[in-house]
């Protein structure tokens, strides 16, 4: 083959070589493609290492609720405040996402994420103001924050034909990591002499392990300026078209966008709810506390295979509309067994809430099937998020205030059911078989 016909190898093979072993490696694409093979590899374990540490923030939390509200003095409303954090800080965060993005690179920002969760997880642990810990649960949700938003982005822009099986791959490391910290927080508590802030803490070692591997994501990657990352961005999008990451498109105008933005924020209310007052929930309906942490597992453990097979299944189709009704119908049998009889086959009401939150992983493909480029998902996933964030944050706290309001759990469960309504209506008219680049420019 003649090397003329090949101006990338002909130009590669006009460079000096790094090093003198480089020299005999006769197949000039050799060594390059083993080297992106192994960056792919680095960068996939890299993904699913953050995944894993996005959700104990919250679910280690849920699983220590009456110890930390008796240590720090919370009463029932401020505990849903500390359920609402989360939301609120990915809708201000989830917009700041795309900006830090252009300057340095979505995968510096995903490193400086994780070193956020693993400060603000470590630190609030060694806390006794109830302000400060929520000031330090913050910093770390601001790190789970622009993971939530750039991952998909990441996925999108390094893995394009893999997709799907990367989305998948992010959703079930994401399930682990929840199940994980429900399952393990109270026994791991117990085992280190009954501290919840030793309980707590713990997590924040595993977000020192993400953010070593992320970090080594940064350095082979070289992504360290802004030029460098629209270079490479502009790159992956020159065979779409107009609609290059830089563009920036009108969103406001587009009905799939503002739908997936309600679609998340009806799913996270439900979802953050769930993971933040269940194991509260079964507690009071005389379950103990150890076996209520092991029965929020269980719905994180449900979603584990799903949120993996989801993302795959739902990419080949040209609608994701029955995943969006039964995901939903799981969800209101969930919440309505939850409702009337809690402490009866309590497995099974878990197993349905799970089902329900893989809502989650069936938006993370729809973001990523509803643009046509990582810049377009880049802009979709930030409304989408922040949006849809800032519409779940009133559900915790309302939670808290209607139990605290009248002991009991029929009025915060019924609504979670009922939500579950609108949200059907809304995910059929997001799972319809459109891009927002065409929609936005009309």
């Amino acid at each position: 083959m003649s090397t003329a016909a090949d101006p990338a190898a002909t130009e590669t093979e006009s460079r000096p070589p790094a090093a003198p072993s480089t020299e005999k490696t006769t197949p000039g694409a050799v060594a390059p493609a083993a080297v992106r093979n192994g960056a792919a590899v680095l960068l996939a374990v890299a993904v699913a290492a953050a995944a894993v540490n996005l959700r104990p923030v919250v679910t280690s939390l849920g699983a220590l609720l009456d110890p930390v509200r008796d240590g720090l003095g919370m009463s029932a409303t401020t505990a849903g405040l500390l359920a609402a954090v989360p939301p609120l800080c990915f809708a201000l965060l989830g917009v700041c996402a795309p900006g830090l993005a252009r300057r340095t690179g979505p995968i510096a920002v995903v490193t400086a994420a994780m070193a956020a969760i693993a400060a603000g997880v470590l630190a609030r642990s060694f806390t006794g103001s109830a302000v400060v810990f929520l000031l330090l649960t913050a910093l770390a949700l601001a790190g789970v924050a622009l993971a939530n938003v750039l991952i998909p982005v990441v996925i999108k822009r390094y893995f394009p034909d893999r997709v799907a099986p990367m989305i998948g791959l992010y959703s079930m490391s994401l399930s682990v990591g929840t199940s994980l910290a429900a399952a393990t927080t109270v026994p791991l508590t117990n085992a280190m002499g009954g501290d919840w802030r030793l309980g707590l803490g713990v997590w924040g070692l595993l977000a020192v392990v993400a953010l070593l591997i992320w970090l080594g994501v940064l350095f082979a990657r070289r992504e360290k300026s802004g030029p460098a990352t629209a270079t490479a961005t502009a790159t992956a999008t020159t065979a779409a078209g107009p609609a290059a990451a830089h563009v920036k498109l009108p969103i406001l105008r587009s009905r799939t966008a503002w739908a997936l933005a309600a679609f998340f924020g009806l799913q996270s209310t439900s979802a953050y709810s769930a993971m933040g007052w269940l194991p509260k929930i079964y507690h009071d309906a005389g379950v103990s506390e150890s076996a209520s942490g092991v029965l929020l597992a269980l719905v994180m453990a449900v979603s584990v295979p799903v949120s993996f097979l989801l993302p795959n299944l739902a990419a080949r189709r040209g609608d994701q509309r029955l995943y969006v009704v039964v995901l939903g119908l799981a969800g209101i049998a969930g919440f309505l067994g939850l409702m009337f009889a809690a402490g009866t086959v309590p497995w099974l009401w878990a197993v349905l809430v799970g089902l329900s939150m893989c809502a989650f992983p069936l938006a993370l493909t729809m973001l990523g099937l509803r643009a046509r480029t990582p810049g377009g998902v880049t802009q979709l996933s930030a409304f989408a998020q922040s949006l849809g964030y800032l519409i779940s944050i009133p559900g915790p706290i309302l939670m808290g205030a209607l139990y605290q309001s009248t002991g009991r759990w029929y009025l915060p469960l019924g609504l979670l059911a009922l939500l579950l309504v609108p949200q059907m209506l809304v995910g059929l008219r997001a799972a319809r078989a459109r891009h927002i680049e065409d929609e936005a420019v009309r």
